[in-house]
């Protein structure tokens, strides 16, 4: 029985490290992205030659260059990935059921017993909670079961390749050779997801060169086999981000009663006192600090689901992965390691959207004149503020949360 459910985990893990990445690996700002069906001009062999003389005119050593890419070939499964995103069309009630289990809270907390010279170095250097880290760690590889089983390399060719996000990947290989470079990795080393992430918590090349960091004393950052080094360089990241110190991240929150949902937005902050006189309370009908720390009411699943006050560092979450899905959990997640009890999923039945119900819905929103990004089924940051001013037009509660009774109204033309 204990072996079918290790290979179950480790099937979930890999399922992950494949599919996680994808909101990670946005181009950041900056960078150019093109549609997703833009389609690849040239031939590789000619790009791969005039990468490598970019890549030696940066500094990256020849004998680097050709023992990372001799031979290396384009990878077509890479492009049908990237071209994916089914994972985050999950409601957050489905996504975090699946990946902030109970397996993970007891995992975590035997992390940080196993490391606690580790986290308290990190935590007295950087300010991060051991809980914090061991959230993504958790959450990414299951603490290095699923790191994926992909050569890195020949991801980061493709993808630098490919037309889409060419700009950053380019600069995403060259740092993955900088690590080679330096003496840090060798190329059969990095193993990895399809997007090209190393190590247990998953770091971008640029992200590894930067921030990776020797915790362990041996002078060279692992994070695919060095727990302390993971605990270090995570946290020294979050540090990066502007995580602030013996401040919370999220809370579980309970409403008692209607409030002006419109103030239910990651915009909009409010000291706790404003919170606590519209009736939000702490779990079990515990009072909120009546004092002027500021936080934001988070409703994933909209009024009728799951409650939090979101503070300001959960903006740490947001940069490490702009899927809200994904920050919310992996946020939850860690106050659950840190004792919480799981959270109250909110009434039964919450109305909700399929993928391509939130695609039809996109484009009724476009058609409306608000910009939703891309019509692809995943409900970010530009959907729900176009939901949110829908709602308000409509005189609907405005919460954020697009439902099926939303939808139905853009069919009649509201």
């Amino acid at each position: 029985m204990m072996r079918i459910r290790s290979s179950l985990v480790v099937t979930a893990a890999l399922l992950l490290a494949a599919l996680v990445p994808e909101a990670k690996a946005a181009a950041p700002s900056g960078f150019k992205e093109n549609p997703r069906d833009c389609k690849n001009s040239g031939s590789f062999s000619g790009w791969l030659a005039d990468f490598k003389k970019q890549a030696q005119a940066d500094g990256i050593s020849r004998s680097t260059i050709e023992r990372s890419l001799g031979g290396i070939d384009f990878d077509p499964g890479i492009i049908r990935r990237d071209r994916r995103q089914g994972f985050f069309a999950q409601s957050f009630l489905s996504f975090q059921k699946k990946l902030a289990t109970g397996f993970r809270v007891t995992n975590g907390r035997k992390k940080i017993a196993e490391n606690k010279a580790a986290f308290a170095r990190a935590e007295k250097q950087f300010g991060v909670p051991a809980e914090v880290i061991t959230g993504f760690w958790a959450l990414e590889s299951d603490f290095g079961k699923g790191m994926g089983d992909l050569s890195v390399l020949r991801s980061l060719v493709t993808l630098a390749y490919d037309c889409r996000r060419g700009e950053m990947f380019t600069e995403e290989l060259k740092a993955a050779l900088k690590i080679i470079d330096r003496g840090d990795l060798e190329p059969q080393e990095m193993i990895g997801s399809w997007a090209g992430e190393l190590g247990q918590t998953q770091f971008l090349p640029t992200r590894y060169l930067e921030h990776a960091i020797d915790y362990d004393g041996d002078k060279h950052p692992n994070l695919f086999r060095s727990d302390a080094d993971i605990i270090g360089s995570t946290a020294n990241y979050m540090h990066h981000l502007g995580w602030k110190p013996n401040e919370p991240w999220i809370e579980e929150v309970m409403l008692t009663g209607e409030l002006p949902w419109a103030e239910a937005d990651l915009a909009i902050k409010h000291p706790r006192a404003k919170w606590a006189k519209w009736g939000v309370e702490r779990r079990g009908g515990k009072p909120l600090p009546s004092d002027g720390l500021a936080a934001s009411l988070l409703l994933p699943m909209g009024r009728h689901g799951p409650a939090f006050l979101a503070y300001d560092n959960f903006g740490v979450y947001l940069q490490w992965n702009q899927s809200l899905t994904y920050a919310t959990t992996a946020a939850y997640l860690a106050t659950r390691i840190a004792g919480a009890p799981e959270m109250s999923p909110g009434k039964p039945n919450i109305p909700d959207l399929n993928g391509d119900e939130t695609k039809e819905l996109q484009r009724l929103l476009t058609n409306n004149g608000y910009d939703v990004g891309a019509i692809d089924g995943l409900v970010g940051e530009k959907t729900r503020s176009a939901v949110k001013d829908m709602q308000i037009k409509l005189k609907l509660p405005a919460d954020s949360y697009p439902t099926p009774e939303l939808l139905e109204r853009l069919r009649r033309g509201g």
